[in-house]
């Protein structure tokens, strides 16, 4: 791979047939820091959190409704009610299928109509809308190395849509808090992650209460089990900062769980619990009375500070932390470098990060003076969404309609905002260079090439896209094509297209 390649597609998201390539690579990508746009129109147009919340809030509203018809006639009381934390999705249409919902998981079998007519409101309304705004942005982006960037980071942060109550919320987070502060300090993008609705839904740290709160101990009084919950607490140390190896015990997650006692959202629900929570709906919200009292000590460190100040105060030095420059520096080093990241790269971004105060543009310009970064042989496989998005842009696709766009990632096997875990998907290629893979691209590529080919001549397009990069045997492929259609498909699962 050439310089100006490896920058529009191990940098970038791809070339596109009306942009010309860049002349000065590494200048390009510099310059994108300042032409990135944070809200562009298809995610200023995206539905507001407000009204995903409040959709989320008059569906727990109608299930205690329910729930208090049946005590009152003697029925199954809560049993069947609808907790906080079922799957939500399976698969979203094939790209090719008519207009039409999610099928429901098994797990969503049982459950009330309302429930399934709930999911399926949230899943078209919401998550397709959101799944829409994200690609074509990155297919119209001026800045396609930050979008990457983006990309990565909403990775790092992982929250799953599969999961009712972040259905319409997933895309909100890596919107409103990873979006805004990607060219900021870290810090400050952890600390927008870690109130955002999406993650304190998602990993139930809505629902944590202190077992020595005002809360906590009428909870125990009437004999029932809410108490505290370590998902975040746990995911902050694990994924987030510091890594798996960072240093952290057990004993530290505990404490640091009892730290974030308090941290809730607003307007979830609206029974008689909701007086103590303030702020409009889906606001982060601060609630002492369900907050542990007492100091803390987490990895050593004493935190004496009182409520929502404690929890601040842990993050704070949670990504001042050299286990955490550590941990964020190899994983941008694996995602642009290869699967084994090269220890010398990860220093060199270690040292950024910790010089900066982590500054993430500082990070981002070590990034590109690294030579390891720039070897000729492809670094990586592409995911499904890098792909995709390369695919589209080499058509010169400025816009599609999301439910497409959500069946073609599903169908690849990386459903965009569902990955099966808080650590986001797995940024190593044997998990999807595999034959079936390959070959679901392959009918992909025939699909897009189909619908496209008549317009583009594939000869002039390979370098284009890959300058300098493109393989004997590929253009060869090419020029043999039996039609326009399938020497573009043939471009779009060469070799030279698959890897970055």
């Amino acid at each position: 791979m050439t310089e100006i390649a490896i920058a529009l597609n191990r940098f970038g998201l791809g070339g596109r047939p009306d942009e010309a390539p860049p002349g000065d690579a590494k200048r390009w990508l510099l310059g994108q820091l300042d032409r990135f746009e944070p809200r562009p129109p298809s995610i200023a147009a995206a539905p507001q959190r407000q009204t995903v919340v409040a959709d989320l809030a008059d569906f727990y509203e109608e299930q205690r409704g329910q729930a208090q018809l049946r005590r009152a006639a003697g029925g199954a009381g809560r049993r069947g009610r609808l907790r906080m934390q079922p799957a939500a999705m399976k698969d979203m249409p094939d790209p090719e299928a008519q207009p039409g919902m999610a099928q429901m998981p098994d797990a969503m079998a049982n459950v009330p109509d309302q429930a399934r007519r709930f999911v399926r409101r949230q899943a078209h309304d919401y998550y397709l809308n959101l799944v829409g705004a994200r690609t074509n942005a990155a297919l119209a982006a001026p800045a396609p190395f930050v979008e990457r960037l983006v990309h990565f980071w909403a990775n790092h942060f992982a929250v799953s849509a599969d999961k009712l109550t972040v259905i319409g919320l997933a895309g909100l987070l890596e919107f409103e808090a990873i979006r805004p502060h990607v060219l900021g300090k870290f810090s400050d993008m952890l600390m927008a992650v870690e109130r955002h609705p999406a993650m304190l839904l998602y990993l139930d740290q809505a629902v944590s209460i202190g077992p020595d709160s005002t809360i906590g101990r009428r909870i125990a009084q009437r004999g029932r089990q809410r108490g505290l919950n370590e998902n975040l607490a746990r995911e902050i140390l694990e994924l987030h900062t510091l890594g798996v190896n960072g240093g952290y015990a057990q004993a530290d997650v505990t404490e640091f769980a009892r730290a974030l006692t308090g941290w809730t959202v607003a307007g979830i629900t609206r029974g008689p619990g909701q007086r103590f929570i303030r702020g409009a709906p889906g606001e982060f919200a601060f609630v002492p009375m369900i907050h542990e009292p007492g100091p803390r000590t987490i990895m050593g460190r004493n935190y004496a500070q009182e409520g929502e100040a404690q929890a601040t105060a842990v993050l704070a030095d949670l990504a001042a932390h050299p286990a955490t420059a550590r941990h964020l520096a190899t994983k941008l080093a694996r995602h642009f470098a290869g699967d084994a990241p090269p220890p010398a790269m990860v220093q060199r971004l270690e040292q950024a990060y910790l010089r900066s105060g982590g500054d993430l543009p500082a990070v981002y310009r070590a990034l590109i003076d690294s030579p390891e970064a720039w070897t000729p042989a492809p670094a990586k496989f592409r995911s499904p969404w890098d792909w995709s998005l390369a695919a589209l842009r080499a058509v010169g696709t400025r816009e599609v309609q999301p439910q497409p766009a959500a069946g073609l990632l599903t169908q690849l096997g990386q459903p965009v905002w569902r990955p099966g875990s808080p650590a986001g998907f797995d940024d190593i290629d044997a998990n999807w260079s595999g034959p079936d893979a390959l070959m679901r691209r392959v009918e992909a590529a025939e699909r897009l090439a189909g619908r496209t080919a008549e317009t583009i001549d594939a000869r002039r397009l390979a370098p284009r896209l890959l300058p300098g990069a493109v393989s004997d045997a590929t253009v060869q492929a090419i020029a043999r094509a039996e039609s326009s259609a399938q020497g573009l498909a043939l471009l779009l699962v060469s070799p030279e297209f698959l890897r970055r």
